[in-house]
């Protein structure tokens, strides 16, 4: 059957393969047998075969690349579990092929959606807090295909929205899937979508699971017993029956971006499916990123942002430290990683009996250090590392092989003492701690990710994206080394600065309940002004025009060719890139690789892919041993 697993015999070898399709001839004058249907199971749904061609050609990439991030690995205990559970009646379906007889093959759909009559139609709740929000849950459960940018309120229960944008598609009889960037997402995502659906009605895909876990569920909803897919990044290729709505929560997350060849987006790939399925789509955020204001600002899409009255009443007081006033009152506060306002808020909030969050960017205890004497960054004499030093008692160690440098002198003046270049987390916990005696001091991070913390008086330092919710919410919240994010030498640092920014002071309590948020930084800068105003949209506005103007995705396609100079060389010379096409660089990547931009309109984005597909293909054939990395629309570009 089409979506089965086979084995065929190709250049001597025994190598996997699809069956796409069966016809009754061929025109090809040699045909050569198939060796082995791997299993009767057709878990290659044709929706997503269609999808997996349209992303290969879109990326520059190979079908069996996108296949092999779409359908997971094949786990046999639990193809028998399924097969042996079926209905005796699936089993007897007449058909030629004893392949066709399986139990597991999804029944045909319905030509038009039904709504189940025991499927009430959602009630609008929080989305009567967005003018479009109960116009875009009707237009869902009509079973129409609306497109809408949402720009998510401080405090807002994202999980519950999104639950009922599901319930609405559901009772449309028209399935939905929805892709976040982590487990901690997925875990609230769930108990929302049950808490609303009921258990049963939905499945969750993630790598996390573990294979047979995964594959379970990916069964489940290929053959259409869920009509519900949520899951991480893994999720985006997942078969839905009936397809009505796509949906992203926090589409600026890196997590979003697939680390395999060849390199694909779960926003882009989620847009596609909407774009082919006729289905709804939802990109939502608290912060929103250029990709998402072009949707909005091209007609794609349309945006659903909150009413002002009620934005004002649920925001909490920004503060930045860096304006005229604030250096007025404290002289200090441009230097001091911990400015006297910062610090006056935290005290104010533990005395009030709330809790405290601290956003500290960087890990560890001191993750970079000096000479105290001459201010020279210490390195590792090995390897010319970053040294770092894990605890106040520890001996310097290489962040990059791990070696002791315990008898370290600095080459410039021999100096042995070494002072704090960059304050992890821990080391910023420990400060507070001092600061603060007598009050419990939790750290989230890599090592503990914390979900949950009281609404007692406490202080929470957590890198960014380890944010815990804190009951009630946090009575001030501190953005600390703010320059961390802003001054990284990357395309997208402001949005991303932002974004990390307003995922944090969205767990702090609104304005009149007390709730603040002291940023450490000069209130002039753009992403601080949107964090002040809490109007991200005026930011992604911004930010595409002035990547309009330059040339920058997303107002333009770029693709990037990473390899060894003779190598990429070579690939762009045999590509035939269509007219219009620039070439940026070379620049030194890692090693002894280089990195050249091929930077296209949006219009010839396609044939800048095929002519980049097809030079690959030619240094394939020669087996050209050099290998060149191909990335259309990386996230990083330097």
């Amino acid at each position: 059957m089409p979506g089965v697993r086979v084995k065929v015999r190709f250049a001597g070898q025994l190598v996997d393969g699809w069956l796409l399709e069966r016809a009754e001839r061929s025109d090809h004058p040699r045909l050569a047998y198939l060796e082995k249907v791997v299993s009767p199971v057709p878990v290659l749904a044709p929706e997503v075969a269609r999808l997996a061609r349209v992303v290969a050609d879109r990326y520059a990439g190979s079908l069996a690349d996108v296949l092999r991030l779409a359908v997971p690995p094949r786990h046999a205990r639990v193809e028998k579990e399924i097969i042996s559970q079926a209905p005796a009646a699936d089993a007897t379906r007449a058909d030629a092929t004893p392949a066709a007889a399986t139990p597991v093959d999804p029944p045909p759909g319905p030509a038009a959606p039904t709504p189940p009559a025991d499927q009430p139609v959602p009630e609008p709740e929080g989305w009567r807090d967005y003018p479009a929000g109960p116009a875009l849950l009707r237009a869902l459960a009509a079973g129409r295909s609306p497109r809408a940018v949402w720009s998510a309120l401080p405090g807002e229960d994202w999980a519950a929205r999104y639950a009922s944008a599901v319930a609405a598609t559901v009772a449309a009889g028209r399935g939905a899937l929805v892709v976040v960037a982590d487990g901690r997402d997925l875990d609230r995502l769930d108990a929302a979508l049950t808490a609303r659906l009921g258990a049963g009605r939905h499945v969750c895909l993630s790598a996390a699971l573990g294979p047979a876990r995964r594959y379970r569920a990916f069964l489940t909803a290929r053959r259409g017993d869920a009509p519900v897919v949520i899951g991480t990044r893994a999720a985006m290729f997942a078969p839905v029956d009936r397809l009505g709505l796509v949906a992203i929560w926090d589409d600026g997350d890196d997590l979003h971006a697939e680390p395999r060849a060849p390199y694909p987006h779960a926003r882009e790939v989620l847009l596609t499916r909407a774009q082919l399925a006729d289905a709804g789509a939802l990109v939502g955020g608290y912060a929103r990123t250029a990709e998402a204001q072009l949707l909005v600002e091209t007609g794609w899409a349309r945006e659903v942002i909150p009413d002002r009255a009620v934005l004002r009443a649920r925001t909490p007081t920004v503060v930045p430290t860096g304006d005229d006033p604030q250096l007025a009152r404290d002289p200090g506060a441009a230097t001091a990683r911990l400015p006297s306002l910062a610090w006056t808020a935290a005290r104010d909030a533990l005395r009030a009996e709330l809790p405290v969050l601290v956003q500290v960017p960087r890990r560890g205890y001191l993750p970079s250090v000096a000479c105290a004497e001459c201010r020279t960054p210490a390195r590792c004499p090995h390897c010319a590392g970053p040294l770092a030093l894990p605890s106040a008692g520890g001996s310097p160690a290489c962040r990059w092989c791990a070696r002791i440098a315990a008898a370290y002198a600095c080459p410039q003046c021999g100096g042995r003492r070494l002072r704090a270049s960059v304050t992890g987390a821990r080391r910023t916990a420990e400060e507070l701690g001092r600061a603060f005696p007598g009050v419990p001091v939790r750290t989230s991070g890599r090592e503990e990710v914390l979900t949950e913390v009281p609404g007692g008086a406490g202080l929470v330092i957590a890198t960014p994206g380890a944010e815990p919710a804190a009951a009630g919410g946090y009575g001030a919240v501190l953005l600390l080394d703010t320059w961390a994010l802003l001054t990284r030498a990357d395309l997208r640092a402001g949005e991303e600065a932002l974004r990390r920014w307003t995922a944090a002071a969205a767990l702090a309590r609104p304005a009149a309940d007390g709730g603040r948020v002291v940023v450490v930084a000069d209130g002039a800068l753009a992403p601080v002004q949107a964090l002040l105003r809490w109007d991200t949209g005026w930011f992604a506005a911004r930010e595409l025009a002035e990547r309009r103007e330059l040339g920058f995705p997303p107002a333009m396609r770029m693709a990037s060719v990473t390899g060894p100079p003779a190598a990429v060389a070579d690939l762009l010379g045999q590509a035939r890139l269509p007219d219009g096409a620039e070439l940026l660089g070379p620049v030194p990547a890692d090693g002894e690789r280089e990195r050249m931009l091929v930077r296209v309109p949006r219009a010839r984005a396609a044939a800048m892919a095929d002519a980049l597909h097809a030079a690959a293909g030619i240094r394939s054939a020669r087996k050209a041993t050099d290998p060149v990395r191909l990335q259309v629309d990386p996230l990083a570009l330097f």
